[in-house]
């Protein structure tokens, strides 16, 4: 047998979940994918289909990249609480998984309201049993440059991006870290469970300023619960097709204490700094693009990952 057909059977030979003999390897129970089949429905060579295994809540999951990310999950065998500000589209996205044979419930609610995280968390755990994944995608922009913004504008970014998270993650502290703490005291090991963050790669005073602070939460987290076997990453995302990156002239806005928010970019910047002349790949990125890198890290193919802000822009920012 020649090198190469040597080399295409030592791959098929792992893709069928055996180990080929290496003179000097120890192939003992302790490696990888013998790791992953104990905590995951893990099978070595296998694409992530029915790999996300757990229940997961998705913050801002009516629409755009968190409606992708919520069907995305549950096509891949997660249960999913489909969390969003306006109730019906939370709803329309639980509708639509169920319809597709996936398993979803909804939950309104104002993830800057104090009394949100207990709420979407008990409803999880009601629901499903428990929680294993939580994914942090819930936000807007508030745009303004530093000399004009006021206090309001600015405490609103910090809210919905940074203390929002902080407070999601202490409520799932019983049901992620905890509960991996009494698996470890009974079995010696913690079932995998993940934190994904969502941060950006740019912004305006207040925006850029609570990203960045989410970035700092994800560290930290991924320090103190690692030894639980809970992974936290950030994503920071370029031009996502969304209603925030449309031109603001679209109409499209939301509602903060009152006072009408209007979203997006303006009409005269998008004209003068086309997206295609920013992004190597020459487009912006699609919801379910975006999606797909949560699902990466929410996975088994992530289970060395950890405390990282990975970059998801098509090559902007080179």
């Amino acid at each position: 047998m020649d090198a190469a057909a040597g080399r295409v059977g030592r791959i098929a030979s792992h893709l069928q979940g055996e180990s080929p003999s290496q003179e000097g390897v120890d192939n003992a129970p302790t490696s990888a994918d013998a790791f992953h089949s104990q905590c995951y429905n893990y099978e070595p060579g296998r694409l992530l289909m029915n790999q996300v295994i757990g229940v997961a809540i998705i913050t801002g999951a009516g629409q755009g990249l968190g409606k992708a990310a919520a069907i995305l999950f549950a096509q891949h065998g997660a249960k999913v609480v489909a969390a969003d500000l306006e109730g019906d589209k939370a709803q329309a996205t639980a509708d639509f998984i169920r319809n597709s044979n996936g398993v979803a419930i909804a939950y309104a609610g104002d993830v800057t309201h104090p009394d949100f995280p207990a709420g979407v968390v008990a409803a999880a755990v009601g629901a499903f049993g428990g929680l294993h994944i939580l994914v942090n995608n819930a936000g807007f922009t508030w745009d303004g440059v530093i000399h004009r913004m006021g206090a309001k504008q600015w405490q609103a970014m910090l809210d919905v991006h940074c203390t929002a998270p902080f407070r999601l993650i202490q409520a799932a502290a019983p049901h992620m870290r905890d509960a991996a703490k009494r698996e470890i005291e009974a079995s010696g090991k913690a079932r995998p469970r993940c934190i994904i963050n969502v941060s950006s790669v740019s912004g305006q005073a207040n925006y850029s300023t609570a990203k960045a602070g989410v970035v700092g939460l994800t560290k930290t987290v991924a320090r103190e619960w690692g030894t639980f076997n809970i992974r936290c990453n950030a994503l920071a995302f370029g031009h996502i097709n969304t209603r925030l990156v449309q031109a603001k002239e679209r109409g499209d806005s939301i509602l903060v204490d009152g006072e009408r928010v209007p979203l997006g970019i303006p009409g005269a910047v998008m004209k003068g700094a086309r997206v295609e002349d920013m992004v190597a790949l020459g487009r912006k990125g699609s919801p379910e693009e975006a999606a797909g890198s949560m699902l990466l890290l929410a996975s088994p193919y992530a289970s060395y990952i950890t405390g990282q802000s990975l970059e998801v822009t098509g090559g902007g920012w080179l």
